[in-house]
């Protein structure tokens, strides 16, 4: 057994960083002094220390780890290369909204999103809401679909139309807004403990149409500022909240492929 000051020698981790590791379960002490709380640790904790270390290095968040490490070898290193590619499609999406705000903030205005019009039809809808940050905003997204499709199969119903996110707040990495998503049917559906029926009325909107590259926050929410400064511009009022569209090949789809579209209903201005 070595001490947590011997093991903090042996792989340059500080002991704060080896106590913060043992709090969060990924490396436990081995035996702790009940009457002192000294911390001692077996020789094999030092590999593990070790590989923390090395996965942190790659800004893996610290509950991934644990997973990767409980993984067998060639389990392990697969979740490893998914996590980097999700890191990789991530920095491609912060591209974009970078080049945007840049084109934005220069006063040269943007050619990156093409706006166009289009008119939907009122729709019944399956709804189910949170209110959630950017961070949560993917794992709520999954949710809400699979609680939604997992219900319309229950009822023997089916999609009419895409599912869609309807935005009625800022979603940020520093404020929760209001998310609602929607799946369109036909069939006869009964609302649920966490599922509201309602009818999205027909109404006008532009939208930008996105490809599998522009997946991802930054991406969609320079977007979602283009939608909107395409409808100042031409003077429309807003006719409802921000929402995103999104089609069945969202999952499988090469980079440049179409899989949503951010939409903004809107009214016309006079003689429009």
């Amino acid at each position: 057994m070595i001490t947590i000051g011997e093991l903090a020698a042996r792989t340059r981790l500080s002991p704060k960083a080896l106590r913060l590791y043992g709090d969060r379960g990924l490396l436990p002490p081995a035996r702790v002094d009940p009457r002192t709380g000294f911390r001692r640790y077996g020789l094999a904790q030092v590999e593990r220390a070790r590989r923390i270390a090395l996965l942190r290095a790659t800004g893996m968040p610290l509950a991934r780890i644990a997973v990767v490490l409980d993984a067998s070898g060639e389990v392990s290193a697969g979740l490893v290369e998914a996590y980097w590619q999700e890191q990789e499609r991530a920095h491609a999406s912060r591209r974009d909204a970078v080049d945007y705000a840049r084109d934005v903030l220069s006063g040269r205005g943007s050619t990156m999103y093409e706006i166009a019009e289009r008119d939907v039809p009122a729709q019944k809808v399956l709804f189910t809401r949170r209110h959630v940050t950017a961070a949560d905003l993917p794992g709520f997204l999954a949710q809400a679909g699979e609680l939604l499709f997992s219900h319309l199969r229950q009822a023997g119903a089916c999609l009419s139309g895409p599912v869609f996110a309807v935005y009625h707040g800022l979603v940020s990495e520093d404020s929760e807004g209001l998310v609602e998503v929607c799946a369109p049917t036909l069939n006869a559906v009964e609302p649920a403990e966490r599922i509201g029926l309602r009818i999205e009325p027909a109404h006008r909107e532009a939208y930008t149409a996105l490809t599998k590259r522009h997946e991802g926050y930054p991406a969609m929410a320079g977007a979602h500022d283009a939608v909107g400064a395409w409808l100042a511009e031409h003077g429309h009022a807003r006719g409802g909240p921000n929402r995103e569209v999104y089609y069945p090949n969202w999952a499988t789809a090469e980079p440049g492929e179409h899989v949503a579209d951010v939409a903004v209903p809107f009214r016309p201005r006079s003689g429009a």
